[in-house]
């Protein structure tokens, strides 16, 4: 699934809910997936939090076939900056 489908679907998931602060996964060559200010984009920029995962990961994350805490530990994805704001991530996309 390509990152713009990824944001899409997500952008349709925030209908309703709200996301304090901004995370970004970034998939490194495959670009970013931003989420910040209510919307989710594919342009990169500056975010309290930063995950590091390639874009199949992501995808298994986001569709519930990575439980997050396991990837940490597997080094499937990397958090960097606000651990706060990569927990309210669960709640999100639960």
């Amino acid at each position: 699934m390509a990152l713009q489908q990824m944001a899409d679907r997500i952008q349709d998931g925030l209908t309703g809910k709200s996301f304090d602060g901004s995370l970004k996964f970034d998939c490194g060559s495959d670009g970013v997936l931003v989420l910040s200010n209510g919307r989710a984009t594919t342009e990169n920029q500056d975010a309290d939090c930063t995950i590091a995962i390639s874009k199949d990961n992501l995808t298994k994350l986001l569709t519930g076939k990575l439980n997050p805490m396991t990837g940490v530990m597997m080094g499937k994805l990397k958090v960097s900056g606000d651990m706060g704001v990569a927990m309210k991530l669960g709640k999100l996309i639960a």
